[in-house]
């Protein structure tokens, strides 16, 4: 009886032991920041998919007779949640289209600036020579240029749209993904896959966007993580100017700019947005670090 009791303990601590193992194996794979990070990317993902069946009001809404309401955890009522602004607008519901509209411009803007990088990175990479000097060139340009100061610009002087706004902001962030695409093409150009492809007669382009692009996909998607907060906070930034989107459109930097001037007697018309952009930009960022570190060879 003591050998099967003392049998059965051995067994049990056994498997403790594996499930703790188990665990440790798990939380070094997905640590727990990067767990929350992750739920709340896919909850402003869901959100900027489904914000016009999520919206309680419609957001141009204005009652004037409801206005600069306090939301209901601040003693104002539950049919305005988050409170309404100084038009009475439903802050809940604008906080809603302005997640989906800053979404889908840092969306947009970074596939056109990776789109960009990646084409002028294989340019370089292709022809080398002087056409890889001037692409390294108007990169450095580009870095020694202050973006703000170069976007307030070409607003100003073409005026704002969505489409102008969206194309703007894709030319933020394309020179690291330049230097990325060329650094990775001119080494893939050396391994045996690229002269194999090269040798049966293959087409530049199909080399470079059959074969290269995707053994390179990793670090570019990498490189597209890091640089959709920069884009998030610019849009921000501008449309906190006052030179972003413009009303009717909304967004999160726009809600912000209008809501400082609110700020001690409405507060709550500018912390919410305020605190989604950090929030978001901060797991985009944790993403991003870990995307790195689990995808670059020369980390490990």
């Amino acid at each position: 009886m003591a050998i099967e009791q003392d049998g059965l303990s051995t067994s049990t601590e056994g498997s403790v032991f594996t499930e703790k193992g188990k665990l440790q194996t798990f939380l070094q794979a997905w640590p727990p920041l990067v767990i929350l990070a992750l739920a709340w990317l896919a909850l402003m993902i869901f959100i900027a998919i489904f914000a016009p069946l999520l919206t309680p009001y419609d957001f141009m809404a204005v009652d004037v007779l409801a206005r600069l309401k306090p939301p209901a955890f601040f003693g104002g009522a539950f049919n305005h949640i988050l409170g309404t602004d100084q038009l009475g607008r439903d802050v809940l519901s604008r906080t809603l289209t302005s997640i989906r509209v800053s979404i889908t411009v840092a969306i947009c803007a970074t596939m056109i600036s990776t789109a960009i990088g990646v084409m002028l990175g294989f340019l370089a990479a292709y022809f080398r020579g002087w056409v890889d000097q001037v692409i390294l060139t108007i990169v450095d340009a580009q870095l020694a240029m202050p973006f703000m100061i170069i976007a307030i610009a070409v607003l100003a002087f073409l005026g704002n749209s969505l489409t102008i706004f969206v194309m703007l902001l894709g030319l933020y962030g394309w020179e690291q993904v330049t230097r990325i695409a060329r650094g990775l093409a001119i080494s893939a150009n050396t391994q045996g896959y690229a002269a194999a492809a090269r040798e049966i007669g293959a087409s530049p382009w199909r080399i470079y966007l059959r074969h290269i692009l995707p053994n390179i996909s990793a670090t570019i998607v990498v490189a597209m993580t890091l640089n959709i907060p920069g884009v998030i906070l610019l849009e921000s930034s501008l449309s906190f100017l006052g030179i972003g989107l413009q009303p009717p459109q909304t967004s999160l930097g726009n809600m912000v700019g209008y809501g400082r001037d609110y700020i001690q007697s409405a507060p709550w018309i500018m912390l919410m947005p305020s605190a989604i952009i950090v929030i978001t930009t901060l797991s985009v960022s944790i993403m991003g670090d870990w995307l790195r570190d689990r995808i670059d060879p020369t980390l490990k």
